[in-house]
């Protein structure tokens, strides 16, 4: 059965490296749900199936869907037939919490990470295989070249670590790039006391020109410019860490309020 453009495939087949991801789930984590994104020709999902786990897979591909079914992967009661962003999470395990895991359809991987984080009361653990660049991004420290977005609005929630890199000859078709296998952890309790929809556009903005000062980029979203001023506005974005954000989110509003005060 062939890989499909539409849908991102290319099928793992290194069966140490499927193992390996099945084996990266938290032990220490009570969780027992388990839903896997996009199981393709199930190489991974005969190692999940083989744990002491509830697993449910969701695959937008009817081709894969029958596969699994034939080959007596996983029943089919297990079996989502729908594309992931178009699933509504609470449903899932009627509103109970689950662990994401998958080797992900690279053409959607940041929505997914976005989604995942929408719905981080319900997912207190991922790991999966993305692009390499991508997986770098997400997990890179302030002062790198490749921390950016992706890194800040999914480490304001969850704790990240790289697992381990796989080349392009574990997969049929091969992709063009290398890939990587991440974790993400939820930080418990954790609350940025902020508004979240203005953070998000503040590190958007932010990052929308990077080689900019922040004082430059931030000027639309400042309701009184003099606050830019400040020293601290004069660093790029990439110096800045998920504390930084949030406090010049927390400046912006409260300025905002100063303004409107008669």
């Amino acid at each position: 059965m062939k890989a499909k453009k539409s849908f991102g495939q290319h099928f793992l087949t290194d069966e140490s490296i499927a193992s390996a991801i099945a084996g990266s789930l938290n032990k220490s984590l009570t969780v027992k749900n388990v839903l896997e994104i996009g199981p393709g020709k199930g190489v991974l999902t005969k190692y999940l199936a083989k744990q002491d786990i509830n697993l449910r897979v969701v695959e937008a591909d009817q081709d894969m869907v029958n596969y699994l079914v034939k080959h007596h992967i996983i029943g089919q009661d297990k079996i989502i037939f729908l594309d992931f962003l178009k699933l509504s999470l609470s449903r899932v395990f009627d509103g109970d919490p689950f662990l994401i895991i998958g080797n992900y359809p690279y053409n959607i991987s940041s929505q997914i990470l976005i989604k995942m984080v929408n719905h981080r009361e319900l997912v207190p653990e991922m790991v999966g295989m993305f692009q390499k660049e991508v997986a770098e991004r997400v997990v890179a420290p302030p002062g790198s070249k490749t921390y950016g977005v992706i890194s800040v609005l999914v480490q304001a929630y969850y704790h990240g670590e790289l697992i381990l890199k796989v080349g392009p000859n574990s997969f049929n078709p091969p992709p063009k790039v290398d890939s990587a296998v991440i974790r993400l952890t939820r930080i418990e309790g954790q609350e940025l006391g902020c508004d979240e929809k203005l953070f998000r556009t503040v590190v958007k903005t932010a990052f929308g020109q990077r080689r900019k000062m922040l004082r430059n980029t931030l000027k639309p979203l400042a309701k009184d410019p003099e606050m830019l001023n400040d020293p601290f506005f004069l660093q790029r974005p990439e110096q800045l860490s998920v504390a930084d954000f949030v406090d010049i989110t927390k400046k912006l509003t409260q300025t905002e309020i100063n303004n409107s005060q008669p």
